[in-house]
């Protein structure tokens, strides 16, 4: 990511001092395919999933085949982002979901988890999901902003969630009652980096070493300490990217 370009060497090193061990690097489009495989065989720990952004209509499209193709290094653990935005995008959108739908036909081909994006779009994402068989490869609601109830369907397929920094705004009333109650093996924590940084650094460009802050407002919300947090998120995470 260009936001990256100048300190990435001192990113991944505030990385390993917070003692953040493992992250997994998004490219969105194809040209981000080669620096992003890059940065993951040059670094261990770190890893690499693609899918093309389901936020840019221009940005063209693969075949079910093609994204297989591009993701059959072993450093390449996942489909995505992929999914739907109702929030940024506006219909018609037949464009996004058929987009969504083929990224899904071809993580079950090349046998790879979906790393999802879904705002503002709990309904069709779900029917979606359910519609192309995510159940068997497996997915993850990546940086999860919505209510218990979507995220008990998406509980309910076998999905996972994954929190950002969202859940520890204080107006993410919604999500934290997520983070209260999703069962232990069904949880990862992420930064979604260069957004969304959590209390108390919110604004600032966020980065990999804040995840703790996510993992420490877990921990409290969970009635855990954050060892038992980190703990069982990496085992998630481990058992979901197959790494």
């Amino acid at each position: 990511m260009p936001q990256f370009a100048n300190d990435q060497a001192e990113v991944l090193e505030r990385m390993k001092s917070a003692q953040v061990t493992k992250a997994v690097v998004v490219a969105t489009e194809e040209a981000e395919i080669a620096p992003v495989l890059t940065l993951a065989r040059e670094n261990d720990g770190l890893y690499a999933a693609f899918a093309v952004s389901p936020q840019d209509e221009a940005l063209p499209d693969l075949t079910e085949e093609e994204i297989v193709l591009r993701v059959q290094d072993p450093k390449m653990v996942a489909v995505g982002e992929t999914g739907l935005d109702y929030h940024y995008c506006q219909e018609p959108l037949d464009w996004q979901r058929n987009r969504f739908a083929t990224h899904i036909r071809a993580a079950n081909l090349a046998n790879k988890p979906l790393i999802i994006h879904s705002r503002e779009a709990a309904c069709d994402t779900l029917d979606i999901l359910k519609a192309n068989g995510a159940q068997n490869c497996g997915f993850v609601l990546h940086c999860f902003c919505g209510d218990w109830d979507f995220a008990k369907k998406a509980l309910d397929l076998g999905g996972y969630l994954s929190f950002s920094g969202i859940v520890t705004f204080r107006s993410a009333q919604d999500i934290q009652e997520v983070a209260r109650k999703a069962p232990d093996d069904r949880i990862f924590i992420e930064t979604d980096s260069p957004y969304l940084a959590p209390v108390p650094l919110r604004g600032k460009r966020n980065e990999p070493s804040f995840v703790p802050h996510v993992a420490q407002f877990l921990a409290q919300l969970r009635g855990k300490s954050i060892e038992d947090i980190a703990a069982l998120t990496m085992q998630n995470a481990n058992r979901f990217f197959r790494i």
